[in-house]
């Protein structure tokens, strides 16, 4: 229970104070990780019912759909895509990307970065239709948190300290299949082989862009972990508009 709680606690807002923590903990606490998308996705689906019954125009629901995504995770995960991005983007090199990345001013590319996801993921979910939302809403959120404990797996840690520093090095395969088991089932249910065929995109990008981070930074970061979520969600969005 403890763990569920800690993933519950790393990856949003709700006011969850777990006193007992070390590595091990941290890292079990990444099986619980789709389990939490699961919730954002049908909190968001909650949220999108209740607007459509006070009449709101589709536009304005998507917009706060999109607000209350970034509410609800403490905006934790754009955060890493707009360091992501300022550092990647910046032309310089491993050891001052790394400075960069753990510097609390944003940059020019950070902010455009911020705002680019933000309108897709806006103007995606207004290409759907009901039906479509609710597969978009659910399989975007359990898959993008399932991203990050693929990402955690397969590739080291590029610090020699940090916050993500538990889950990257203490990670282990039980965690991964059980993560993997779990975002599976959910997504199945959902929307059947259809599902798993976005899995395997989300895996494929997961393992490609974690090789290019790691060809640039040595390994990943909890930046990257972040913004790897965000890309999945946008990934998933698009595969279920084209689909």
């Amino acid at each position: 229970m403890n763990s569920l709680l800690m993933a519950f606690q790393f990856l949003t807002t709700l006011p969850l104070k777990i006193k007992e923590v070390n590595d091990e903990k941290i890292a079990n606490s990444m099986i619980f990780f789709p389990v939490v998308g699961l919730f954002l996705g049908f909190f968001l689906l909650g949220v999108d019912r209740l607007l459509l019954i006070f009449n709101f125009s589709q536009v304005v629901s998507n917009i706060i759909i999109v607000i209350t995504l970034i509410i609800i995770t403490g905006g934790m995960h754009l955060d890493g895509l707009s360091d992501t991005a300022d550092a990647f983007l910046s032309g310089k090199s491993k050891e001052e990307m790394l400075l960069i990345m753990r510097d609390s001013h944003i940059g020019v590319m950070g902010a455009l970065s911020l705002i680019s996801i933000i309108l897709l993921k806006t103007g995606l979910l207004m290409s759907l239709g009901a039906a479509s939302k609710v597969n978009a809403l659910v399989l975007m959120c359990v898959l993008s948190r399932w991203s990050a404990v693929l990402s955690a797996f397969l590739f080291s840690y590029a610090r020699q300290d940090g916050k993500a520093k538990a889950f990257i090095n203490t990670i282990n395969t039980k965690i991964l299949i059980f993560s993997t088991l779990l975002a599976v089932l959910f997504i199945f249910a959902i929307w059947q082989m259809q599902a798993l065929l976005v899995m395997s995109v989300i895996a494929s990008w997961v393992y490609l862009s974690g090789k290019f981070i790691s060809k640039k930074l040595g390994g990943i970061t909890g930046d990257t972990l972040g913004a790897t979520i965000e890309i999945s969600e946008i990934i998933v969005l698009f595969l279920i508009c084209i689909r």
